[in-house]
């Protein structure tokens, strides 16, 4: 840095002090007991980052996104890129009944003191008549009557929540935490979120870049012959691996990031958009993709276009493919599955070299 004398320094000192006075600006230097230099506002909290109960840290850092074996579908839209995540939290198992009618209870209660009856807004209540409508001849009533209601299924991943459920209970799950946070003193944490589809990829391989699964490669049983996930095996096969429908979280193994059922159980809701050419266009440093013709306060909104968003993961009901950590396909946002669920993440706030946790 260039050296000023310090009779130059002074009087530049005198010549600004003159001119800050004649705009009435003359007397702030040092009135907060700082010396009048330059250190910053006193009395702000410290700032310590706190894992969320039940999440897992997931450390920052560079992989090969896209498919990891041949795609035989030929759907040509989840081609090989290397991006870079930034390292964030996850929840270790998919959100579950239970947790979901917290939510709901939370919500009702509110309604009930706000406007003194139990009034509550019914779209984010589970759909459980999917289980009858998603499937042709079924008898889904059984499940349809017990999966969110009975005490047996708490521990199963909830379903029926299309993904602008999934994003309130986020957004519920940030104030209902900030709000204690904020009673005991302490600064809220960032925000529950869906992870987005390149952070989702990224946890599912647990660190082992172009896995096929998230256990790793090629075979979806172990070497006892057990399933590695809760999926459709074969044809009209659908308890090989010990479950009909859903299992309960965490019925499997957890991949080395100790996330469970990154593959199979339910598909999972993540925040893109989907559009099958859109993994060339976004940017390689946590890319999300976010299409400007389905956002009604955007120039380029198209309202003939409805909004799809990205599942990932594969479902109880579907074939090994779709649980590879690559595969990519969609769901429309305001459609509740019987067969797809979600889970939080949150943006881990600090420094990002992979080795923070």
């Amino acid at each position: 840095m260039r050296k000023v004398s310090r009779h130059l320094f002074y009087s530049l000192s005198l010549l600004a002090a003159t001119f800050l006075g004649g705009c009435g600006l003359l007397g702030l230097g040092g009135s907060g007991g700082d010396g009048g230099e330059l250190v910053g506002v006193p009395g702000r909290e410290g700032w310590q980052m706190v894992q969320p109960y039940g999440m897992v840290p997931i450390p920052a850092g560079t992989f090969h996104m896209g498919q990891a074996d041949e795609d035989p579908a030929s759907t040509q839209i989840n081609f090989n890129k290397q991006v870079t995540i930034g390292s964030f939290y996850m929840d270790d198992t998919e959100i579950t009944n239970n947790e979901y009618r917290q939510f709901i209870n939370h919500l009702l209660e509110d309604s009930v003191s706000v406007l003194g009856e139990e009034t509550i807004m019914t779209e984010y209540y589970p759909d459980t008549t999917v289980w009858v409508r998603d499937f042709a001849h079924h008898m889904g009533d059984p499940i349809q009557d017990y999966y969110y209601w009975h005490p047996g299924y708490d521990d199963y991943p909830v379903v029926g929540v299309d993904w602008e459920a999934a994003t309130f209970f986020s957004k519920w799950r940030t104030a209902y935490w900030a709000d204690y946070r904020r009673s005991i003193g302490e600064v809220p944490m960032p925000s529950f979120r869906l992870p987005n589809e390149a952070e989702w990829e990224y946890a599912a391989r647990g660190g082992r870049d172009m896995a096929k699964y998230p256990w790793g490669n090629p075979y979806i049983r172990n070497s006892k012959g057990c399933m590695l996930a809760n999926f459709k095996p074969g044809r009209g096969n659908y308890y090989d691996d010990g479950f009909a429908y859903t299992a309960e979280v965490a019925s499997y193994f957890a991949n080395d990031y100790g996330l469970y059922d990154m593959a199979g159980n339910v598909s999972e809701w993540v925040l893109d958009d989907f559009n099958p050419a859109s993994v060339p266009v976004v940017w390689d440093l946590n890319p999300q993709y976010i299409d400007k013709r389905t956002d009604p306060t955007s120039s380029q909104y198209d309202p003939n276009i409805f909004p799809k968003k990205v599942i990932r993961g594969g479902s109880w009901k579907d074939v090994a493919y779709y649980l590879e950590t690559g595969t990519r396909t969609y769901e429309y946002k305001d459609s509740a599955r019987a067969y797809i669920g979600f889970r939080n993440a949150m943006t881990h706030l600090g420094r990002s070299s992979g080795g923070e946790f």
